[in-house]
């Protein structure tokens, strides 16, 4: 398929592609949609095979982004960035140069870390261009957002088991939490706070060890993730991991995680976790503590504020959950509809305001 076709396909706006050979830059940016606002969206770092493996993967992610925003009640549209490569290419000339293509955007599209980015990587942003949020607190920004965001699906984890077990209690619950770098590990530091017992998957050995240290973690190896017994499974790592091949395999409950386009395919495997009565936590719901941490250093709200924020997903996952069951259909497609009647909704607004 065609880049202007895939772009119809998933209705953006804009998509850039970026090049510097000097400092080994390739990088596309998507933006999907901006009735609500600019917008914003993170880098992502990754050694991609194709560069139409890149463009699919940030234009569905820029997509989620702009569902994440909508229903989220955030004044802000859907973007994301990809950088294809390893972290091998990380520099300062590199993150630089990348800067200076979003400075030419002229605000319409906001930057943030992703997978593979970090604080360093947006403070050399940020000497390029003001539209940038996740630098350090020493340049200006908020910081690693991974404990708001972990915040926001503890929450949604919770919403998830109430709508199941009539509790949102998690004192004895299992979740069983694949990748546990910095939201994974985050997650796993609530649950364990509030009496849950945390299994945990990685490919990382350090990730793995800390968690077993800290969190009395029990360790769930390799495939064997999507088997374990738990009560939910929360997939923090890579998108795509429940799909037809892994669902036969899964028992939990419950899947709500804080990876990015959990589902490989939204309306097949949607509709197979229904037909398995397995509920789904959509992750662009879950996991929009992130955006709301961006969005409240846009702002210049006080700290504590994104992460009051991160709570109120407890409520917007049981709406969709409801709202699911009510019209037969998948969560995702309740989530779906939400956003895009809060998008619809404003853009007729303005399309009926007369100035004057």
């Amino acid at each position: 398929m065609q880049p202007f076709a895939e772009m119809a396909e998933l209705g953006h706006q804009q998509v850039l592609f970026c090049r510097d050979d000097r400092v080994g830059l390739r990088a596309i940016i998507a933006i999907h949609d901006t009735t609500l606002g600019p917008a914003l969206g993170g880098c992502r770092l990754w050694d991609y095979a194709s560069t139409q493996d890149a463009l699919r993967d940030v234009l569905r992610l820029s997509r989620g982004m702009t569902y994440k925003a909508a229903v989220a009640g955030l004044d802000l549209g859907g973007g994301k960035s990809v950088i294809i490569g390893d972290r091998g290419v990380k520099s300062e000339a590199l993150f630089r140069s990348f800067g200076r293509h979003i400075a030419s955007l002229g605000g319409r599209y906001i930057t943030a870390e992703d997978m593979n980015t970090n604080v360093q990587d947006m403070n050399w942003i940020r000497r390029e261009t003001s539209f940038v949020t996740g630098a350090s607190r020493f340049e200006g920004g908020s910081g690693d957002p991974s404990p708001v965001t972990a915040w926001g699906v503890f929450h949604g984890i919770r919403a998830c088991l109430e709508v199941v077990y009539g509790s949102a209690d998690v004192r004895g619950r299992s979740i069983a939490i694949q990748g546990v770098g910095n939201v994974g590990y985050n997650l796993a530091k609530y649950v364990h706070e509030r009496g849950g017992k945390v299994m945990v998957s990685d490919i990382n050995s350090h990730h793995i060890a800390r968690a077993v240290e800290e969190f009395d973690a029990e360790v769930i190896e390799g495939g064997d993730f999507y088997a374990a017994n738990c009560d939910v499974l929360a997939p923090c790592a890579v998108g795509g991991i429940i799909n037809e091949r892994t669902l036969p395999k899964v028992r939990a409950p419950i899947v709500c995680g804080g990876a990015n386009n959990i589902l490989e395919d939204e309306e097949r495997d949607g509709e197979l976790l229904v037909e398995r009565g397995i509920t789904y936590g959509p992750d662009y719901v879950v996991n929009a503590g992130g955006l709301m941490n961006v969005n409240a250093e846009l702002r210049g709200w006080p700290e504590g504020k994104a992460m009051e924020d991160a709570e109120g997903i407890f409520d917007t996952v049981k709406r969709v959950l409801h709202k699911a069951t009510a019209e037969g259909t998948t969560a995702v497609v309740a989530s779906n509809r939400l956003a895009m009647e809060r998008i619809e909704s404003v853009a007729r607004l303005r399309r009926l305001h007369v100035p004057g």
